[in-house]
């Protein structure tokens, strides 16, 4: 009994590792579109100004968003193994696909098949190490996970540099060759518990009652808004900071777009590595907290938003950046282990889509938004300082959550 309980220990974190390089791979295409926005509107000059760019970035979100319960519904009824390699496999055939565009429709196009592959990972790939790190080990795997994340956008900002000594379409045709390769891989590697194949098998899940037993929990509400209101910050960051730092402190694009990304992601890395740690720490303590490490990151958020946006020197971005990192670690690493805490597993996939359809909906907006700023003269410092004013109200917002102390934790 015990070798076999070590055995599946020990595959637990083989999942881990097989899932960061997809992960990586997710998200370093969405900083590269950000951190060569320059070379490709001068390549593609039917994409006009910087409002039409920023559809290409809002593109991907909305799809994103919109498919994100669909992609969740799917992993949790029937195959969440096969749901994670096939999305890598679009992944793949988009990425290689957009370094070939050569129009702005095609690009856009492109962009809402991207967001239709990366719908089906994320939601996909958490529930997976949910369901294999039961109890003390689920934020630190998560955290491990999602740091992933943050090398995946601090490697998008080399895109930049790729693009001015080669060309930005090699990004796209490199990446999405080695996204291929990957899925082989996982192939071969991946696999589901045993205990989510057999659930699906004995009780077919339906939508109807995956909705109701979601969406009629007043806790998963609250989440569902707390998820939302941190994002807006993240996707302002994610998606125009090279450009804030280009003008702001007259740096070239690749310059700009490897520090937009590394202080960011650098510190993001720390962050979301030790807001496991800690969240695991402080739940033998209390099953709050998971809630209290997330609620002290997002607190983090609101002096490094007003530092980057008023920032009179380089060196004072660099500071605020490093701060907002930390902060959004110790966010992002807890909030698949908070739905933990209010959904049985067989919801949980789902659950996490809601949540990227509300919050990377409203994402999308603020990034519409932020081009249209920009083409009317409105200084990037306002956006900052309301970001920072919806994290503040979004950090009360979680200390309302009470999980009931007969919670799914070791589900």
């Amino acid at each position: 009994m015990n070798g076999g309980a070590q055995k599946f220990s020990s595959y637990a974190w083989v999942v881990v590792a097989l899932l960061w390089p997809v992960v990586l791979l997710n998200y370093l295409d969405r900083q590269m579109v950000s951190a060569i926005r320059a070379s490709i509107r001068a390549d593609i000059p039917s994409i006009a100004n910087d409002q039409d760019f920023a559809m290409l970035m809002a593109t991907f979100m909305w799809v994103y968003a919109f498919l994100s319960p669909v992609g969740g519904f799917i992993a949790d009824k029937f195959n969440r193994r096969w749901t994670v390699i096939g999305s890598l496999f679009v992944w793949s055939a988009v990425t290689w696909a957009t370094g070939h565009a050569q129009t702005y429709s095609e690009m856009l196009t492109l962009r809402a098949l991207m967001g239709i592959s990366e719908a089906f990972y994320i939601p996909a790939a958490l529930a997976l190490i949910a369901d294999f790190h039961t109890g003390g080990t689920r934020a630190k795997a998560i955290g491990i996970h999602q740091s992933g994340i943050y090398v995946g956008l601090a490697l998008g900002g080399i895109g930049g540099y790729i693009a001015q000594t080669s060309s930005w379409r090699n990004c796209f045709t490199w990446f999405g060759a080695a996204g291929v390769a990957y899925a082989v891989v996982l192939l071969f590697a991946l696999r589901d518990t045993e205990k989510q194949n057999s659930a699906t098998a004995k009780a077919p899940i339906r939508i109807g009652e995956t909705c109701r037993a979601l969406w009629s929990q007043p806790a998963f509400w609250i989440l569902v808004v707390y998820f939302t209101l941190p994002a807006i910050a993240g996707w302002v960051t994610k998606n125009w900071l090279p450009t804030y730092l280009a003008d702001t402190f007259h740096l070239q694009q690749g310059p700009a777009g490897l520090s937009a990304t590394g202080y960011i992601q650098i510190a993001s890395f720390v962050g979301v590595l030790l807001g496991g740690v800690v969240a695991d720490w402080w739940m033998r303590r209390t099953n709050r907290g998971r809630i209290f490490t997330s609620a002290l990151g997002v607190l983090l958020l609101v002096p490094a938003l007003l530092g980057l946006g008023y920032a009179e020197s380089l060196a004072m971005a660099i500071g605020a950046m490093i701060l907002f990192g930390i902060g959004w670690g110790f966010f992002d690493c807890n909030n698949m282990p908070i739905l933990c805490q209010i959904a049985r597993p067989e919801h949980r996939a789902t659950g996490y889509g809601f949540m990227n359809l509300v919050s990377i909906s409203v994402g999308a907006g603020a990034t519409v938004v932020l081009g249209w700023m920009r083409d009317h003269g409105i200084k990037f410092s306002v956006a900052f300082a309301v970001s920072a004013a919806v994290a503040l109200l979004s950090a009360a917002l979680i200390l309302l959550l009470k999980p009931k102390t007969d919670n799914f934790e070791q589900a």
